[in-house]
């Protein structure tokens, strides 16, 4: 059961009320989204989901988009997600105060557009995103890991789907924590290593930028139809960097009264990224132009040799396999908690061996599925565009605004009413157009495609 009694007008909950609460949850409730936390972990929990190494690929977006298109999208997202999350906040924090509180993004769905939506649409597509990203996490913690020991073993043996195994076996340890809750400390770590490899991306592209003398190219290539679908594939990459997708799972773990701590959450967040994407887009393009790589740091490296001392290369690369693994568990939390759901017995106590056994192997299943799923296709990159297009775009960008709308039926002669459904209409458009860019660049990279590769 989704929806919960939490608390009344006044934000307070009895502890009649609260006991009544514990005994009507279901165990992925129970379990996983545990509402313990505070507004600084929720803090914590936003800016590990949002604030993760894909940022490292905003250069290579603006590559598509020059200068005044990539920081004017940059800024459009960071003010465009901000306000749809606070959006989505208030209507959380809406039917929390009437006693009716949502912890998962598809029971919103359900109340607010039926239940159909939340079965079909909105659950499916965010367990799509999030597992995704998972993979994605895995692939990328697995070519950090082999671009390390190609430092040290330029000829060396071992293949990428190797270290991808590896970093499945460090996820396999972490996927074991039991909540959503009891990342906090493991976030606020996740948080202070965004800042040190984002300082090091960008102090490391200010070095290359000012010590080479190679000119710098900021034209942006191809013909018009390539720049075309390219500028829409800039989006979804600027989209997916900004995708959050388990808004309301992050807000189910914070303490009631939820009054004003997700907007305080979110202030920590934005800040972290106002600090790390900015600096690191901006000094990665003037650095390297068009000639950024999908990853800034691959930058570091040209022939074989390091533009950049070895070990500030290692540093980085190990303060970003370090933050993957964190980002890789809070969006493992949603199928965590259908997983919980499934097979666990709400009342049991949570670590008897009834709950215990189940929860064990359903999670290392669903970590040993994603770990081949990397290791099979290390092109997932490509198809991980197809999937932000498809869902990040949607359940950041459209459906806040919808939901708002639809809870607190602004006046349609008000600007907040319009300023929602411009937002609505523009980013399903845009969601739809780099859907197709997306499935354009898999059929040009078609060719290149191996199971099992080593890239």
């Amino acid at each position: 059961m989704g929806a919960v009694a939490a608390h009344g007008e006044d934000g307070k909950v009895s502890q009649q009320g609260a006991d009544h609460q514990l005994k009507e949850l279901d165990a992925g409730a129970l379990f996983v989204l545990k509402s313990k936390g505070s507004w600084l972990h929720c803090g914590y929990h936003l800016t590990t989901s949002i604030v993760a190494p894909p940022l490292l690929s905003l250069p290579f977006a603006f590559t598509f988009l020059g200068w005044a298109a990539g920081v004017a999208f940059l800024l459009i997202g960071a003010l465009v997600t901000f306000y749809s999350y606070n959006l989505l906040s208030l209507v959380l924090e809406h039917h929390a105060q009437k006693g009716n509180r949502q912890l998962r993004f598809r029971d919103m769905a359900n109340q607010i557009l039926g239940p159909k939506w939340g079965k079909y649409f909105v659950g499916p597509i965010q367990f799509m995103v999030c597992y995704g990203a998972v993979v994605a996490c895995t692939l990328l913690g697995g070519q950090c890991m082999k671009t390390v020991y190609l430092m040290s073993k330029p000829e060396g043996p071992m293949k990428l789907y190797e270290f991808i195994i590896i970093f499945g076996c460090l996820m396999l340890i972490l996927a074991q924590i039991p909540s959503f809750h009891s990342l906090r400390n493991i976030n606020l770590v996740s948080l202070v290593l965004t800042l040190a490899y984002s300082a090091c991306a960008t102090g490391g592209s200010i070095h290359i930028g000012t010590s080479s003398k190679e000119p710098k190219d900021y034209s942006l290539k191809g013909d018009t139809q390539d720049r075309l679908f390219g500028i829409f594939n800039a989006i979804a990459i600027i989209a997916t960097t900004y995708g959050n997708g388990i808004i309301p799972e992050i807000q189910a773990t914070v303490a009631p009264p939820v009054k004003g701590k997700m907007f305080k959450g979110l202030c920590i967040c934005y800040t972290v990224l106002s600090l790390t994407f900015f600096s690191v887009a901006i000094s990665g393009y003037w650095a390297f132009g068009n000639k950024s790589e999908p990853l800034v740091i691959s930058n570091f490296l040209a022939d074989g040799q390091t533009l950049v001392p070895k070990w500030f290369v290692l540093m980085v690369n190990i303060f970003t396999i370090l933050q993957l693994s964190a980002v890789a568990v809070v969006y493992l939390q949603p199928t965590n908690e259908v997983l919980e759901n499934t097979f666990s017995d709400p009342k049991r106590k949570e670590f008897s061996a009834r709950n215990v056994i189940p929860r064990a192997v359903s999670r290392s299943m669903s970590v040993i599925i994603a770990t081949t799923i990397a290791a099979m296709l290390p092109f997932f990159g490509d198809i991980n565009a197809l999937i932000g297009a498809f869902g990040f775009i949607p359940l950041d960008f459209v459906l806040p605004v919808v939901f708002f709308n639809l809870t607190f039926k602004p006046s349609k002669r008000s600007i907040v009413f319009w300023l929602n459904v411009t937002i609505a209409v523009v980013f399903s458009a845009i969601g739809v157009i780099a859907a197709v860019a997306a499935v354009r660049q898999i059929g040009l990279d078609a060719k290149t495609y191996r199971l099992f590769a080593n890239v």
